[in-house]
């Protein structure tokens, strides 16, 4: 929300800079956006002239030689390409040296030979305004409609033009929360500056209403067919209008607030909504048929031209004003085009009402049609508000259009509710904050936020006075707080931020003997966490929502399981209509991104909720939550990415560091797995976005738990990446298999026995089934088996490896012998050769 400084300081001015009250402000709640300035930046070479004489140029037929009393002893002479400059009118005059809204200088210059000693400027050049068609006259127009005299009006000939209108203003655009409707209009955020400043604040001006409630309001009629719909319906007739332009100050704070100024009547509405937050919509009554309103659900289908030219279809969740010639507006959103106030209108039925706020937000979405007014009824007005705005309108209309307010309000629905009284009990207050704010305090507060207070004996938890003489306060809601003060916390909640939350004290809420910890789940996912980031991984996070184009890309098949997917009721967006049913995705969205910004190598990871269909299969379905009311089967997700080179460089390799493969992520995953003490293996298999030679899955057990490997070279290359290798596991079953304590055992003192042991092989025999052999036959006393060698020529022959393995011995009790050693060693050289057929190498 767009506010002008001029308009919230004329009704509270703190004396404080722009910059210090919205600071201000944004402490108490009401966050500023951002500040800026509008206008004229500096007055000096801005004043008022009087035009005396105005004759064609010689040499130009569009130009006018003006010659202007600027006040300065001797006329200047200005040229003015303005339709509407003529003799005796009173004009804005920037003279040489005077820098215009738009940053340029002014200098005397000839236009076609003629010397021009300053602009007459016009309503845009100022930024005032929206009219560049002709100048702007600031002879003002009386209620009558003549013109009154320059100098009964003040103005004379020669004083600074920023005595006579609003020449510039500093804007702040607040960020006003839901909750806060009575902070979209200027006055509610007056009140917040008087509340938390002390600075005084002006009375609302719609405390007088010059409109009268007996009468027949000029024969109008209202029926509310949708009240549950409509709780307000409001409407006043006026005669007597004259259309024409608004007054400058009132265009300039409609600009400077981001509305366009049309016509007087129309800005009156739009500046009465900037000001009590209140929309109104003045209907041409002459074109009201039968001169009936009816407040309706629109029929489906039925069509209406609203203002802005478009013709929209309606359906029956749409409420609709209609007249005896059927709609004549979208109730809360805009309003239609055959009873728009026109330049021959003089007669207008002016309406304020209270709409229901959801009903108005489905229907502007619906429609793809957001203004002003709906923004403000979808947070949900009260009634009371309408008549609030309807009484400052009436007398806008009176001294600005010079209408007769004719007798009678029609009032369909009345104001809201009786105001609720709440009882605020210092105590309480202390309790919640950790600091004691005494009833004279949270009074003030309050009554300065409009709120009515009254002293009330205290009484403890169970009903007695309080033998102290303390005073509670019984606090009245005002109408403009009622959907959003409604508890005592919520009072104890306008305290605090009004008094300051920045001076509470640090305090640790009530324990009540209940102590905090992660739990097992918890702890251990943070482990696997910090593991990869212990090896140089970035964490990302990426949407939920995914793109149902990601499924296609991955070269998933028509039955696989990651195509169960489940589909958003109301998406953003179609790139965003459906839940992830993997984190593959963000992480090669991520990697592109920074890839294609110049990044040599990605290593990221990302720790997060993947959704499936619920009852489909797939890695980790076995132990999937399914949420109530929900379709979807959940789990945590831990995967990692790394493209390009990963780790540091090496004399060995040349200086660079090598490049990521499927070793790179098998060895991460094992960090991570080894790091939870959680038995896993992996087993070939194949992934449709998986490299077919370069893929496994996962196992926990029997139990796939996700996969492992390089992405295929065509999905890689759908993301503009190179070779890229990737895990991803379900996080959730790690963590149920992962111990909740890890027990360490105690080092032995006595040597390892280190041997190496060479074994030739069939190619078809995996590396996994060699170790589970050795450790199955190596007795306790082997603690470590690794491998450190393949070979594969002509020495082992062809369709064979060699397969170089590291093992070590070691005894807790004693120093192990050679005759130990070579026995162990002898039964694990049987079981290679008559379970693998493998045979020991010289």
């Amino acid at each position: 929300m767009l506010v002008p400084m001029t308009l919230l300081r004329s009704f509270c001015d703190p004396q404080l800079t722009t910059a210090e009250l919205a600071a201000r402000l944004t402490m108490t709640g009401t966050k500023d956006e951002r500040v800026f300035h509008v206008g004229v930046t500096e007055p000096d070479g801005f004043v008022v002239g009087h035009v005396l004489d105005v004759a064609p140029h010689p040499d130009a037929d569009r130009l006018r030689v003006c010659t202007v009393d600027v006040g300065a002893g001797v006329p200047a002479t200005i040229v003015c390409g303005a339709p509407n400059v003529a003799a005796g009118q009173t004009v804005a005059v920037a003279r040489p040296g005077a820098v215009l809204p738009d940053g340029r200088k002014l200098k005397a210059a000839k236009l076609r030979g003629i010397l021009s000693e300053g602009m007459i400027l016009s309503e845009t050049e100022l930024a005032v305004g929206s009219d560049h068609d002709g100048i702007m006259v600031l002879d003002p127009p009386s209620a009558d409609g003549s013109v009154v005299s320059p100098q009964s009006a003040g103005l004379c000939a020669g004083m600074s033009l920023a005595e006579a209108i609003e020449l510039s203003s500093d804007v702040i655009e607040f960020e006003i929360t839901p909750n806060r409707v009575d902070c979209l209009g200027v006055y509610g955020i007056a009140r917040e500056v008087h509340a938390s400043t002390g600075a005084t604040l002006q009375p609302p001006p719609w405390v007088e209403d010059p409109g009268t409630t007996e009468g027949d309001a000029g024969g109008a009629e209202v029926v509310v067919e949708a009240a549950e719909l409509c709780r307000r319906f409001m409407v006043r007739a006026f005669d007597g209008i004259r259309i024409g332009q608004s007054p400058a100050w009132l265009k300039a704070r409609l600009l400077w607030a981001g509305m366009r100024p049309i016509s007087n009547v129309v800005d009156i509405t739009n500046y009465v909504m900037l000001l009590t937050g209140q929309p109104l919509h003045a209907f041409d009554f002459d074109r009201v048929a039968g001169r009936r309103l009816v407040v309706r659900r629109a029929a489906d289908g039925e069509l209406v031209e609203t203002l802005d030219g478009e013709t929209r279809t309606l359906d029956t969740e749409i409420v609709v004003i209609c007249d005896a010639d059927g709609p004549t507006s979208i109730a809360g959103i805009m309003g239609g085009a055959r009873t728009e106030v026109a330049p021959n209108t003089t007669r207008v039925l002016l309406e304020a009402a209270t709409w229901n706020g959801a009903n108005i937000q489905r229907s502007s979405t619906r429609l793809g049609l957001r203004s002003e007014a709906s923004g403000r009824y979808e947070k949900g007005l009260e009634p009371e508000v309408a008549a609030d705005g309807l009484a400052y309108a009436t007398r806008l209309l009176i001294e600005i259009c010079g209408a007769r307010a004719l007798p009678g309000t029609i009032d369909v629905g009345g104001p809201g509710p009786d105001p609720a009284v709440i009882r605020l009990r210092p105590a309480r207050v202390a309790g919640l904050l950790g600091k004691a704010i005494d009833s004279d305090r949270c009074a003030e507060i309050l009554t300065a936020l409009d709120f009515a207070v009254t002293p009330a004996p205290a009484v403890d938890e169970s009903g007695v006075l309080e033998p102290t003489g303390a005073l509670d306060l019984d606090v009245t809601v005002p109408y403009f707080r009622r959907a959003d003060v409604t508890r005592e916390v919520d009072l104890i909640e306008e305290v605090a931020r009004i008094d300051g939350v920045d001076r509470l004290p640090a305090t640790l809420p009530p324990r009540n003997g209940a102590a905090g910890r992660l739990t097992h789940a918890q702890r251990a996912r943070r482990r696997a966490e910090d593991v990869l980031v212990g090896r140089g991984l970035d964490e990302i996070v990426g949407w939920s929502f995914t793109d149902p184009g990601l499924l296609d890309r991955l070269r998933l098949p028509e039955r696989h399981p990651m195509r169960r997917t489940v589909r958003i009721a109301n998406p953003l967006s179609e790139a965003l209509s459906l839940m992830r049913p993997t984190v593959l995705g963000s992480l090669l969205d991520v990697a592109r991104h920074n890839v294609a910004r110049g990044a040599a190598s990605v290593q990221i990871f990302e720790s997060g909720t993947v959704y499936r269909e619920h009852g489909a299969d797939g890695p980790g379905a076995a132990t999937a939550t399914k949420v109530t009311g929900s379709p979807a089967d959940e789990h945590h997700a831990l995967a990692a990415l790394l493209t390009g080179p990963f780790g540091g460089r090496s004399w060995r390799g040349g200086g660079h560091p090598p490049a990521a493969d499927f070793f790179t992520a098998k060895g991460l995953l094992a960090a991570v797995l080894d790091t939870l003490r959680v038995d896993w293996a992996v087993a070939s298999a194949g992934w449709s976005f998986l490299h077919p030679g370069r893929s496994a899955n996962v196992l926990l057990g029997d139990r796939r738990i996700g996969f492992l490997g390089e992405v295929h070279p065509l999905v890689a290359d759908a993301w503009d990446l190179e070779r890229t290798a990737v895990f991803s596991i379900n996080l959730d079953v790690v963590l149920a298999a992962a111990p909740p304590v890890i027990s360490y055992g105690g080092l032995s003192d006595y040597p390892a026995v280190l041997q190496d042991l060479s074994v030739v092989l069939a190619d078809d025999v995996s590396a996994d089934r060699v170790l589970a052999v050795v450790r199955a036959n190596g007795g306790r006393e082997l603690v470590g088996v690794d491998v450190f060698d393949v070979y594969r020529g002509d020495q082992v022959g062809p369709g064979r490896f060699s397969l170089t393995l590291h093992l070590e011995f070691r005894a807790a009790d004693r120093t192990l012998t050679d005759a130990e050693v070579a026995d162990r060693r002898s039964s694990i050289t049987k079981a290679l050769a008559g379970e693998l057929g493998g045979e020991l190498r010289a």
